[in-house]
């Protein structure tokens, strides 16, 4: 059992940078009624302020096209999916975080694709042509959106260049170059314009240190720093359909945060900003541990924590409606989302949205627990118990002593674990329908909410005695308020006169 009592000597921020960005997959989706559908519930719900995604300038955009005038082979922007595009991030209430990639096929220098959607992971054949569309496709922005608006977006150049899925060869010093003419192309549009790099994953962190030296010496503009983080290892399984893959202890992503941003400090830039423009459990869009309370309950901390390192991180992502690995097989199939097909709700989406109802005033954390102050005075505090361990029996008992100003108050509980919210184990108990009717989304549909408690708390010498018992993976919010009654301004009430009370 573990005792705490919170005092309000040590109150600090809370810093809510978990919840500035969030991952999408290729921008094409967004022509898609149901992305839109999931994106307005995960922006009304959560409030994230910003999207990310691949293949802006992919064919399916269709911004990048060559056609023949009067013999002569010339470039032609068509901007209609991406303003459509753009256009309903906006009216939504989300800017874009751009990643500038990948290559127009009629652009690259070769052949090489990745994902079922084939995006160009070559470098341009012509690099003053790629610098051309650059300044016209950010010129259009500027053109379409205004100034004001599009010095708000981050524009971030390429993703992963370090692995040779995502840049061909993986060459470090042509992604330089491209970074170069991308970043000064944009420069060239307006000079207060964020440009940022290299987005790379994890594992070649001497990237970081190389790019912002290169940077340096040659004079090439940098306002930000971008990396990936995932704590899955190599998969010890893998199928058509599925990946399966351990994960190790959450502590190590803070630890990834926490390095680079000191590899910041020691650069010619030791001020930039750090924005982790993808993060999750497994990196691979067909591992079944998204679908599941446990990514939830892991997660948390990393909620928790990970302002203290980085300006923002990026969940990856927030829909279902995804299609690295092929058009989505099945209700459930590992997907990254935090909204499941047919707008399901996974446990990770109210991890998020309990975070979303926490305080500005940050009173008590630590590895299981984080305790706010909201501005009108009440308290809210999210608790978890993440368990990688098989088994049941690993409930975790905790006793709170916090601090409130009121005699009586009302405590409202929200749980999400292995029983409650849990609509992949309902999915599982149907028999893991594939495709699944009417009937069945409106069941997952209501299993996928948490369970909700309720209770009237007399507090004592002005301290509120909570005690939590936390089950395995789970997450529950819990908000407090002081308890007005207004029982005596009603005229006859009398519940004794109601049968059974």
């Amino acid at each position: 059992m573990k005792r705490i009592t919170i005092t309000q000597d040590r109150v600090t921020t809370f810093k809510k940078n978990w919840k500035y960005c969030v991952g999408t997959g290729r921008l094409g989706l967004a022509l898609q009624k149901e992305y839109l559908d999931h994106l307005k519930l995960a922006k009304e719900k959560i409030g994230f302020e910003y999207i990310r995604g691949h293949g802006l300038l992919s064919d399916d955009v269709g911004i990048y096209r060559e056609i023949e005038v009067d013999g002569e082979t010339r470039p032609f922007y068509n901007f209609t999916y991406i303003d459509r595009i753009f256009d309903s991030f906006l009216e939504i209430g989300i800017r874009p975080f751009v990643e500038l990639g990948f290559m127009p096929s009629q652009l690259a220098s070769g052949d090489q694709t990745i994902f079922y959607w084939k995006g160009n992971v070559t470098p341009p054949k012509d690099y003053e042509k790629w610098h051309d569309l650059i300044v016209a496709v950010v010129s259009h922005f500027v053109e379409r959106y205004g100034i004001d608006e599009v010095l708000k977006w981050p524009f971030e150049i390429w993703n992963e260049p370090n692995l040779v899925n995502f840049w061909k060869d993986a060459d470090k010093q042509e992604y330089f170059k491209l970074y170069k003419v991308t970043a000064n192309a944009v420069k060239e549009v307006h000079p207060e314009l964020q440009v940022g790099g290299p987005a790379i994953c994890g594992g070649a962190d001497h990237w970081i240190v190389d790019f912002l030296n290169f940077c340096h010496e040659e004079n090439a503009p940098v306002d930000f720093v971008s990396r990936h983080a995932y704590t899955s290892k190599a998969p010890h399984k893998k199928t058509f359909e599925y990946y399966y893959q351990e994960l190790v202890d959450n502590t190590d992503m803070l630890h990834q945060f926490k390095t680079v941003r000191g590899m910041i400090y020691e650069s010619p830039f030791p001020n930039l900003p750090f924005h982790i423009t993808e993060y999750n459990t497994s990196y691979s869009p067909i591992n079944p541990v998204h679908d599941t309370a446990l990514n939830a309950a892991y997660l948390a901390r990393i909620l928790s924590e990970g302002g203290d390192y980085v300006d923002s991180f990026s969940y990856w992502t927030f829909s279902d409606v995804f299609e690295e690995s092929d058009v989505p097989k099945a209700q459930f199939h590992g997907g990254f989302g935090l909204i499941g097909l047919n707008e399901i709700l996974k446990p990770t989406f109210h991890l998020f949205y309990f975070f979303n109802q926490l305080g500005e005033e940050q009173l008590y954390r630590d590895e299981q627990i984080l305790v706010t102050r909201r501005k009108d005075g009440s308290i809210a505090l999210v608790a978890w118990n993440e368990v990688l361990e098989k088994g049941n029996d690993h409930n975790q008992i905790v006793e709170l002593e916090i601090p409130l100003s009121c005699k009586n108050a009302f405590v409202k509980r929200q749980i999400v674990n292995e029983q409650y919210a849990n609509p992949w184990r309902v999915w599982q108990e149907m028999g893991r329908p594939r495709f699944i009717d009417k009937q069945a989304v409106e069941t997952l549909r209501h299993a996928a909410q948490p369970l909700l408690t309720t209770a009237q708390m007399e507090v004592e010498n002005s301290v509120l005695k909570l005690e939590l018992i936390l089950s395995k993976n789970e997450v529950t919010l819990i908000e407090i308020q002081p308890r007005k009654d207004e029982t005596d301004t009603y005229h006859g009430l009398d519940d004794s006169l109601i049968d059974s009370y």
